[in-house]
C-alpha cells in the first residue's frame, strides 16, 4: 500500500521491482519513467560530479519516496543503487501528471508531501552545520532522525559510523541520552528546575 495520495492511483500505473544488493533502480542520464517508493530495503542515490567523485545525495529507506525531481525532468540526475536486497515500487510519471491536471485535491496533497520533504531536508542541512559530533547527534536524536540502524543514522547526519557510536556512548554516559535498546536511544527527560 502506497501513502496518500498515491494510493488512489490505478494499480496499472505501478511497477513492482525486486532488486538484489548492487542492482541499479536507474542510472544517471536514464530517461525518467516515474517516482519511486521503497517498500523494503535501502536505496542510495549517488551523483557523480564532473571530477568523477561520487556524492551521496539521499539514502532512501522503507516508506521513503525518491526521484521526485523526475516529475519535471527528462532524465534522472543520479544513480539509484540498492545497498541491500530491496523491493521498490515505481509510480508512472504520466499517471501522476495526468491525475494532477484532473484532480486539484490530489495535486494539493502531492504539493503538501513535497513541502514536508523540503522541511525535512532543511532540518538535515541545519544538523550538518553543527560542528560538534556530540551536539549534532543529540539534536538529531531529539528531532527523531534515529529511526533505522546507527549506520544509516550516521550517514544521514554526515558522520562516520565510529564517530556516531562514540557520540552516542558519550551522550549516554553524560545522561543526555538514554539507551532504550540495541541501537536505540532517546533524549533523557529534562530535570525540573526546583529553584524558588
Amino acid at each position: 500500500m502506497l501513502p496518500s495520495p498515491f494510493d488512489t492511483l490505478d494499480v496499472n500505473s505501478l511497477s513492482h521491482l525486486r532488486c538484489a544488493q548492487g542492482d541499479h533502480v536507474f542510472r544517471q542520464g536514464d530517461p525518467t519513467k516515474g517516482i519511486f517508493f521503497v517498500k523494503s530495503g535501502n536505496v542510495c542515490l549517488t551523483r557523480v560530479t564532473e571530477s568523477g567523485n561520487a556524492v551521496t545525495i539521499h539514502n532512501a529507506r522503507a516508506d521513503d519516496m525518491f526521484a521526485e525531481a523526475s516529475m519535471y525532468s527528462n532524465h534522472y540526475h543520479c544513480d539509484a543503487v540498492c545497498v541491500a536486497p530491496s523491493e521498490v515500487v515505481r509510480v508512472s510519471k504520466q499517471a501522476i501528471q495526468l491525475r494532477q491536471r484532473e484532480d486539484a485535491t490530489f495535486s494539493e496533497a502531492i504539493t503538501k508531501r513535497l513541502a514536508m520533504q523540503v522541511q525535512d531536508y532543511r532540518q538535515l542541512l541545519t544538523l550538518h552545520a553543527v560542528k560538534s559530533a556530540n551536539e549534532r547527534v543529540l539534536l538529531a536524536v531529539a528531532v527523531g532522525k534515529l529511526t533505522g540502524s546507527v549506520t544509516q543514522f550516521a550517514s544521514q547526519v554526515g558522520l562516520t559510523r565510529e564517530a556516531c557510536y562514540r557520540a552516542l556512548r558519550e551522550l549516554s554516559d553524560q545522561g543526555l541520552l538514554i539507551k532504550t535498546g540495541r541501537g536505540r536511544y532517546a533524549p533523557a527527560p529534562q530535570k525540573e528546575d526546583r529553584r524558588p
